[in-house]
């Protein structure tokens, strides 16, 4: 019996996932959170911890989003119920590139020429067999980091510096 570890294999192994969801991706949330911990990925839930239908988003989403931009988590997932509202939320926190995703090929290409860090999912929207494949492209995928990859996301980041210079102003 052969022992190696696969790249993939590997890759899954060492990540280190954050995942946060509303009541609109609650139910959602459990399944991936179940299914990432089963492949091998180390998960960190940034909440809901219970359903309540009450409760925003924003509240679950910033601290993942955070997470993620300060390097405490290799990537995240958000979801609401439609993934718009997370995606929103992400978005406003300085380093986070998060998208809403609902095709393999948005959640690869996000990913390799993007450097996507955050995958949003509208959990009333998507089943849990399409969310656990865009999980599973969007964990999989590396940024190529070539010339013009890396032109764009410098572009960007000028916008983020000049944003947050104008706030101190």
């Amino acid at each position: 019996m052969d022992n190696k570890i696969t790249d993939a294999e590997h890759k899954t192994q060492n990540m280190h996932v954050g995942i946060a969801a509303d009541h609109g991706g609650f139910a959602l949330k459990k399944v991936l959170m179940e299914r990432l911990k089963a492949a091998g990925y180390e998960v960190t839930d940034f909440g809901a911890y219970a359903l309540v239908s009450v409760d925003d988003y924003p509240d679950f989403v910033v601290p993942l989003a955070k997470a993620v931009a300060a390097g405490e988590v290799d990537r995240g997932l958000a979801i609401c119920g439609s993934g718009v509202g997370a995606c929103i939320a992400a978005n406003k926190v300085r380093g986070v590139r998060a998208a809403l995703i609902a095709d393999s090929f948005s959640a690869q290409q996000g990913v390799e020429d993007d450097d996507l860090n955050v995958m949003c999912l509208g959990g009333l929207v998507i089943g849990q067999a399409l969310a656990w494949d865009l999980a599973t492209v969007f964990l999989g995928a590396s940024f190529l980091a070539s010339g013009r990859f890396k032109r764009r996301l410098a572009k960007v980041a000028v916008v983020e510096r000049d944003e947050q210079l104008a706030g101190q102003e």
